[in-house]
């Protein structure tokens, strides 16, 4: 275990959909990893942005597909917005919860007072998903957030997986509120710092690795919060969309999926320009990156985004390189 990508780390926060459980089935493989983590010493933990279920409900879904899971290894987008606002409020102040109940109860675990009105006075407006809410909840949010609240976010996901396909999700609703005001809310989850920094702290961890399957929230969100980033491919994001991938959302290690933890990664050399890993290269002419090696061998992916990435160190947007493979 000396050499494995994951002794160098003290504890994984761990995204869910995508890495963990793909709709109502665990990813294969991952449950066992997950478990594999607590005989190697390493912590665990779940990072999400779902602000409509509690961590309760959270865990017993993972516990549900064998996967490990206490109540308090699940941190979510309202839970960390519970510690940001009692950070910057005065205890028992009046909150206005545009969200759901599961929200109400974590800002009232933190010494908060929830309130659903503007006649009870909130000094701070919080916002999550919630699919009951309706016009008149978002026109209260945006009457008090106008007139002077502080306004927070649990997250600014603009889409939401259900069954029957893609849904607009709680950014779609902060933005409906950002349009009426003009203003913009401080948002405690993915991509945002202080999720992630709950998770760490929680586990008591000085070196978390971050693991997802989403440039735009999991890694960008690891990325910001300091921590050390890895893609894996069993979800949203693939080996073309991470190579184009902007600065600010590069992942540290690109993997497979969870059991790739347990597997030395393997170093990319830069001989002259020409980036080794394993047994591919790569190198890049102009906009072409040309791999030496197989579109199914991941070292060349790595190869392949190294010698990209030191070509564009300072990407704003996404771009990709022409790819021009070679058979070793």
């Amino acid at each position: 275990m000396a050499d494995s990508l994951i002794s160098s780390f003290d504890a994984v926060l761990s995204d869910l959909d995508g890495v963990v459980y793909a709709g109502p089935h665990a990813i294969p493989g991952a449950v066992e990893s997950l478990k594999r983590l607590e005989t190697v010493g390493v912590g665990l933990g779940y990072v999400t942005n779902n602000a409509s279920r509690t961590p309760a409900q959270v865990a017993a879904h993972l516990r549900e597909l064998g996967a490990p899971a206490e109540d308090e290894q699940v941190v979510s987008s309202s839970q960390a917005a519970g510690e940001l606002m009692a950070s910057l409020l005065p205890a028992g102040a009046h909150v206005l919860i545009t969200g759901s109940a599961a929200l109400a109860h974590e800002i009232e675990l933190v010494g908060l007072k929830p309130v659903h009105s503007a006649a009870e006075n909130p000094v701070a407006v919080v916002q999550g998903f919630n699919p009951d809410l309706g016009w008149k909840d978002l026109a209260e949010a945006s009457y008090v957030v106008a007139g002077g609240a502080q306004w927070f976010a649990t997250n600014t996901d603009m889409s939401i997986p259900q069954a029957r396909g893609m849904a607009p999700g709680n950014g779609t609703l902060v933005a409906a509120v950002a349009a009426a005001t003009g203003k913009k809310p401080m948002v405690a989850g993915k991509p945002e710092a202080p999720l992630f920094h709950a998770a760490a702290k929680r586990l008591g961890a000085d070196r978390p690795l971050v693991v997802g399957d989403r440039l735009d929230t999991d890694i960008l969100g690891g990325n910001r919060a300091g921590y050390a980033t890895a893609a894996v491919l069993t979800g949203v994001d693939t080996t073309y969309s991470i190579l184009a991938a902007r600065t600010d959302e590069r992942p540290t290690y690109l993997l497979a999926d969870l059991g790739d933890l347990y597997e030395p990664y393997p170093e990319v050399v830069n001989d002259a320009g020409t980036f080794r890993c394993g047994s591919a290269a790569a190198s890049l002419v102009d906009t072409t990156v040309t791999v030496l090696g197989s579109e199914e061998d991941l070292d060349a992916w790595r190869a392949a985004c190294a010698a990209w990435w030191a070509a564009v160190p300072d990407a704003a947007a996404a771009r990709a390189p022409e790819l021009e493979w070679q058979s070793r």
